[in-house]
């Protein structure tokens, strides 16, 4: 990524941290970079409308311009639009975690995130990454989508590290349980990231993207419920893909 665009993005990561009016010597020291380049894009932020002065001397906040931008980008897209109804009606029927990533490579993001409301519950942020493939269900229904020489080059690249005692760190194991979920239609992980976390993910394809719905929750709660939790997200991701097509 350019210098210039990582910067950028840093300020209002940063912000998004900190949460209080910064000077210029508190934002080249947060983010390490010479004050004189930190001068420079303050001032093109602040000249855009995205920063503004508090008072003199008393620092610099982000405008509600970003906010506004970002509101008016997410309500025009086309999958959130189509998604967003689906996902927050199962995530009432279940009162679980429902997460939406999208795959880019040997990686996914999460794209939206709809939190239970039980006290005790998977909790993640929009933007962040799914996790490492072999150890998500989200990860497994990856794999799945991808072709035997893509999936080679996964297993060449990654390191297969236990996070937990569940973990499956082997090549023949990790596929044996993704031939399992691609012969049922949804992948399961058991524990296999987080000790006591499960989850349940099915994906689907939209203009040639692979996209995955996952249901999250402690291993007690989810384990009752299997069967009724895939049925369910199997069947939205259907729905998600005939959608797809009047695209």
């Amino acid at each position: 990524m350019p210098k210039i665009a990582d910067r950028t993005l840093d300020v209002f990561e940063m912000f998004g941290r900190e949460r209080q009016p910064l000077n210029l010597s508190d934002l080249s020291r947060l983010l390490r970079i010479p004050m004189s380049s930190c001068h420079d894009l303050v001032r093109t932020l602040q000249s855009r409308g995205y920063l503004y002065e508090i008072g003199p001397r008393a620092g610099y906040y982000p405008t509600a311009r970003l906010k506004y931008l970002g509101t008016s980008i997410v309500d025009d897209d086309p999958l959130l639009k189509s998604a967003e109804m689906l996902l927050r009606t199962l995530r009432d029927a279940l009162d679980e975690s429902i997460f939406l990533s999208k795959a880019h490579g040997f990686q996914a993001t999460y794209l939206m995130v709809f939190e239970a409301t039980q006290p005790l519950r998977v909790m993640r942020k929009v933007g962040d990454e799914v996790g490492p493939l072999y150890a998500k269900s989200a990860g497994k229904a990856l794999l799945a989508r991808l072709d035997p020489r893509a999936r080679a080059e996964y297993f060449k690249s990654t390191e297969l590290t236990a996070l937990t005692d569940r973990t499956k760190v082997t090549e023949k194991t990790i596929m044996q349980e993704v031939d399992e979920g691609l012969a049922r239609g949804w992948f399961s992980n058991n524990g296999d990231s987080l000790d006591g976390v499960g989850s349940i993910s099915a994906s689907f394809v939209w203009n040639g993207g692979i996209y995955i719905v996952t249901v999250a929750a402690p291993m007690n709660r989810i384990e009752k419920r299997m069967e009724e939790i895939a049925i369910m997200v199997t069947n939205i991701c259907k729905v998600l893909e005939q959608r797809s097509e009047a695209f």
